[in-house]
């Protein structure tokens, strides 16, 4: 959740998609009785992504030439209501590469967000997961409210520009007045502007989603790879159907335990620690680090960064400004990875000459902003999902009375995680708990991954998630390394755990630990 409206983080692999370019529909169907596990899947070429997806091209061949393959399941609108309207959730698949006599079936991704689409995520990142083709077919979805998936959409993209520039850390009653107003505005037009599907986009629809999901496509079990919020949609999932739970891996593990201040402060002391990495990493090479002379000094030239541009914004990408909020964005998407902190260097260094450009560059990947000035659809799906699942409603006053303790976690990020819980004031649609249920009896196995470097899905709660999901079903396994994930950190230990779980069965041994 680096950027103030979202109260969890999206998966690094959205964002650094869409960076890799900047820096180098709803559909009610028929209503009726027929059986929705009995449809018959219609795979073809893919199309090109749409806006909400966040645009590009096609996907690439895959490695052996065979192409990604597209299709559209249809689903209960109303899960409550599982025979009448439906809605179109769209798919995506890379068909097993190996001997078909091994195939043991389809393992659903999900990256994230809550928002990021699959459609768009799973090609893009392909790569990385090409020795789990040998087993399954590669599939991942955009879940209900995502992208082609009957998706919630808010303001425009020129009001997004504005709404990604106001100061988000306001100072006195004027800017905390404007700070509601513009938060009431957004939240109006999501109710406005999303054809009726506000109610409909919590997890545990989009948990209902994959079963169905899962009998369509054939398989007798789930077998799943969450990442980030992926993992609390896994988690839900286990809940609702433990009997049903295959291999499944967590990667990124959101605590299921926190409601969503608690949550909130979880991230603000993650980003806080990555923050406290990156500029050691810096100061402590050979080479001198051109952003500070020590790691204090690197995090006190960038709070008087972030102090001017409250007052006096520079040039990031024109005719924009980066704006105070602006570039603490773009500082908190350079800290979902190592890979990006060379970026982050370059940007501050250029920050400080008055050119904001680099930054900026940062915030709008982390937006889902392209080059052309569209945005996908990834902050009004986040921000409705969160206000679907999350109870707790909070006001200015409360926020003001939580303010020191957000500051003393952080004094870089802790106003505008802090004031982000304005997020779902007066949304439409009530909140359904304080936090989700992932209790799972019976399941099989699930591999929890947790990452001690992670600032999006903090360490701590990888071990929580193992407790709520009960005895005998979470199995931890940790790596000490940077970044938000583990398995596309490159990591040979946490690598090879997760393939020989998820392709041989073996479960690794309880709280093994990666380097």
């Amino acid at each position: 959740m680096p950027n103030p409206p979202r109260k969890r983080a999206a998966a690094l692999t959205t964002a650094a998609l869409l960076l890799s370019s900047l820096l180098a529909g709803c559909s009610d169907g028929d209503s009726g009785d027929e059986d929705l596990t009995a449809q018959k899947l219609s795979w073809k070429d893919c199309p090109t992504p749409s806006q909400a997806q966040g645009g590009a091209g096609s996907p690439s061949p895959l490695p052996d030439g065979d192409s990604w393959q597209c299709a559209t399941m249809k689903a209960p609108r109303d899960w409550d209501d599982p025979k009448g309207d439906t809605i179109d959730i769209e798919l995506i698949r890379a068909q097993s590469s190996g001997d078909p006599n091994r195939r043991i079936g389809s393992l659903i991704f999900n990256f994230g967000g809550p928002g990021a689409s699959g459609v768009t995520t799973l090609p893009a990142f392909g790569d990385g997961y090409e020795k789990l083709r040998t087993r399954y077919d590669l599939v991942s979805f955009d879940p209900r409210g995502v992208g082609r998936s009957a998706p919630v959409l808010c303001e425009d993209d020129q009001q997004l520009d504005a709404y990604f520039q106001q100061d988000t850390t306001p100072d006195d009653a004027t800017e905390r007045t404007e700070l509601v107003d513009s938060t009431t505005e957004f939240n109006d037009a999501c109710e406005e502007n999303s054809d009726g599907m506000l109610p409909h986009v919590r997890t545990t629809d989009a948990a209902r989603d994959m079963d169905l999901m899962r009998q369509v496509l054939g398989d007798d079990k789930l077998h799943y790879f969450g990442i980030s919020y992926g993992t609390e949609l896994g988690g839900v999932y286990a809940h609702l159907f433990p009997k049903n739970v295959g291999r499944a891996v967590f990667d990124a593990v959101v605590d299921p335990t926190q409601n969503s201040e608690e949550g909130s402060l979880g991230q603000v002391k993650g980003f806080q620690l990555a923050l406290d990495n990156f500029a050691e990493d810096c100061t402590s090479k050979t080479e001198d680090c051109p952003i500070g002379d020590t790691a204090q000094d690197v995090k006190n030239r960038m709070a008087k960064l972030l102090k001017d541009l409250d007052s006096k914004p520079i040039q990031g990408v024109f005719p924009r400004e980066l704006t105070q909020s602006a570039a603490t964005n773009g500082i908190a998407q350079a800290l979902y990875s190592q890979d990006l902190w060379q970026y982050l260097t370059e940007g501050l260094e250029q920050a400080y000459d008055g050119d904001g450009r680099i930054l900026m560059l940062l915030s709008d990947s982390l937006n889902g902003r392209s080059e052309n000035g569209e945005y996908s659809n990834i902050t009004a799906a986040n921000i409705s999902i969160n206000c679907a699942d999350d109870k707790p409603r909070y006001t200015p006053a409360d926020v003001e009375r939580k303010l020191p303790e957000f500051r003393a976690a952080s004094p870089l990020f802790g106003d505008a995680f802090a004031w982000s819980m304005l997020s779902c004031t007066d949304w439409a649609v009530a909140g359904a708990a304080d936090h989700p249920d992932v209790s799972a009896p019976g399941s099989a196995p699930i591999l929890v991954v947790g990452n001690t470097g992670d600032p999006a899905t903090p360490y701590e709660g990888a071990r929580r998630m193992v407790e709520a999901l009960g005895d005998g079903v979470g199995v931890e396994l940790t790596y000490k390394g940077q970044g938000h994930g583990a398995y596309n950190s490159k990591s040979k230990c946490v690598q090879d755990s997760v393939n020989g779980y998820l392709l041989d069965g073996k479960v690794p041994a309880a709280g093994t630990v990666c380097s």
